[in-house]
């Protein structure tokens, strides 16, 4: 197993392979957010280096899949780093702008899994909800509680929140600061499953690795066009689906895809 320390900042850690209970999962990036004695805070220094490395994971063609948790099991990310934003103006926040990183690490094409134990609150739910899937342990507790703070989700959390769990739900959450357990974030569809707690990363990197072993083209594909669906009208997305599906069948792997299955044998994906 190869393990990579992101040099812009020493508590986020990249492993890829991932490593498994059965060994090195192949095509599976694990990426971890160790700042265990702040819960996980992120602060501008660590966001930079995980959009770093999602991006540099994002162009590495033996990553088909990526898994994100927090170190230890008290928080995935409690939220954003409060004594560093509590010394920004509007015109720091302006000029340094990091929050572009957030959009940046939507923009990544490779599938994005949050393995979520404890709190993810704050940038630790807009982080979570950045994802495009969420494993949560029986333990996670989800919620936007900055208007406790004089403030206001400023991350997606009040666009993303809102698109996962409704607008009456996710106005009650953002306006009162409470947070959401596990159970009821699986029966209002924030999160994809719910597993016992110690299980929340293995669980996750077997999603992952059956995500991986799928035809790496079709998947950007395939996560394009559902991530296009909260975005564009039936009819535009309608179109989008459809040019995609088309485009794909240049592949190679369509071809093999279908021909595996004339065959009835086991595909072999090249990627390409």
């Amino acid at each position: 197993m190869t393990t990579i320390d992101a040099p812009a900042h020493p508590t986020l850690h990249v492993h890829l392979p991932a490593l498994g209970a059965d060994g090195p999962i192949d095509g599976v990036a694990l990426v971890v957010l160790d700042r265990h004695e702040v819960l996980n805070a992120l602060d501008f220094a660590l966001i930079a280096a995980l959009t770093d490395a999602l991006e540099s994971l994002d162009r590495d063609p033996s990553c088909r899949a990526i898994v994100i948790t927090g170190a230890g099991d008290r928080a995935f990310a409690a939220g954003a780093d409060i004594p560093e934003l509590a010394a920004q103006t509007p015109t720091s926040l302006t000029v340094d702008d990091h929050f572009h990183r957030w959009e940046r690490i939507k923009r990544v094409r490779t599938p994005i899994i949050a393995a979520v134990r404890g709190f993810a609150l704050g940038g630790g739910c807009e982080l979570a909800m950045t994802c495009d899937m969420i494993v949560a342990g029986e333990d996670a507790q989800f919620g936007q509680p900055e208007i406790r703070l004089g403030v206001m989700p400023g991350a997606g959390g009040t666009q993303r929140l809102t698109r996962a769990i409704g607008k009456a739900r996710a106005m009650e959450m953002i306006l009162t600061g409470r947070t959401m357990g596990a159970r009821e974030a699986e029966a209002h569809g924030l999160v994809s499953q719910v597993v016992p707690s110690e299980a929340t990363v293995p669980a996750a990197l077997e999603l992952a690795a059956r995500v991986a072993a799928m035809p790496p083209v079709a998947v950007r594909a395939a996560k394009a066009a559902v991530n296009r669906a909260e975005e564009l009208s039936l009819e535009a997305g309608l179109e989008f689906e459809r040019r995609n599906f088309y485009l794909l069948f240049d592949t190679e792997d369509q071809a093999e895809g279908m021909a595996a299955f004339t065959e009835k044998r086991a595909p072999k994906w090249q990627g390409r």
